[in-house]
């Protein structure tokens, strides 16, 4: 346990401090990250941010690719991270950011007992949009393994969700397809079939994993459900635009703050 306190607290410190620290692979592995997670999780939610949703990291072979992990691995979404389409993000507040645009998932009902597959979670989504997630890593250099993205809460940053919202019914989330743009430049493209088969097999893995850690989806939660295509690095002043084809467009820009 003090391993897993002493992660947390060199994660806690760096993103406090806003400079970059070593892997905490030296002090936990793949078992104990989630508990590292959940340590600086309870702080930030003790300090007033509020539990929103979840967010489903390394889905899509790109990414994994990019980052040398091989499976997928879930964070959590608190309030103080979520932006409205449009907005502009403070820069100041992130490290080494990146942006992915993926599907996301409103839930209409909680997610409790399994077992869950594509049909039995397509029925609790309320709602299903365009967003975008910054991703962003306390570790130097994204020098991550599966343990650190884990304990660094999935890499989570912020996410921005798209002002149309659609009903499930009326898009086919596996044939989507993603073209995501940089200051006017397309820098990532992909499917809806590159995040798992199926951004609803993302969700029923994530449902199926939080259940089976005693922390279930419910209702009203915000799913991000995994990059549809490469993740991209960014910096102050960039814009950003992606497009998923059923679900709109979804915008943000990066601000020039310190």
């Amino acid at each position: 346990m003090n391993e897993v306190r002493t992660a947390a607290e060199r994660l806690a410190q760096a993103s406090r401090d806003k400079v970059t620290c070593a892997p905490v692979r030296d002090l936990v592995g793949d078992a104990e990250a989630y508990e590292v997670q959940q340590l600086n999780i309870a702080a930030r939610v003790a300090d007033g941010a509020g539990r929103v949703g979840r967010k489903i990291g390394l889905t899509s072979p790109a990414v994994r690719r990019q980052l040398g992990v091989d499976q997928p691995d879930y964070g959590v979404l608190l309030d103080d991270m979520a932006f409205e389409d449009g907005d502009v993000l403070p820069t100041g507040r992130l490290l080494q950011p990146r942006v992915e645009a993926e599907v996301a998932f409103v839930l209409s009902e909680d997610l409790v007992e399994g077992p869950f597959d594509e049909e039995s979670v397509a029925r609790a989504v309320g709602a299903v949009l365009a967003s975008l997630e910054v991703v962003d890593s306390r570790v130097e250099g994204w020098d991550i393994t599966f343990a650190d993205t884990v304990a660094d809460n999935a890499s989570a940053g912020l996410y921005v969700l798209g002002g149309e919202r659609k009903d499930l019914r009326d898009v086919a989330t596996k044939d989507v397809r993603m073209v995501l743009s940089v200051n006017g430049e397309e820098r990532s493209t992909g499917t809806g079939a590159d995040c798992m088969g199926d951004p609803l097999s993302a969700l029923a893995w994530l449902a199926t994993t939080s259940a089976a850690l005693g922390t279930p989806l419910r209702a009203g939660e915000v799913v991000l459900s995994g990059a549809l295509g490469p993740v991209v690095p960014v910096r102050a002043g960039d814009e950003v635009e992606a497009t998923i084809t059923g679900l709109g467009t979804v915008r943000a820009s990066f601000g020039r703050d310190a």
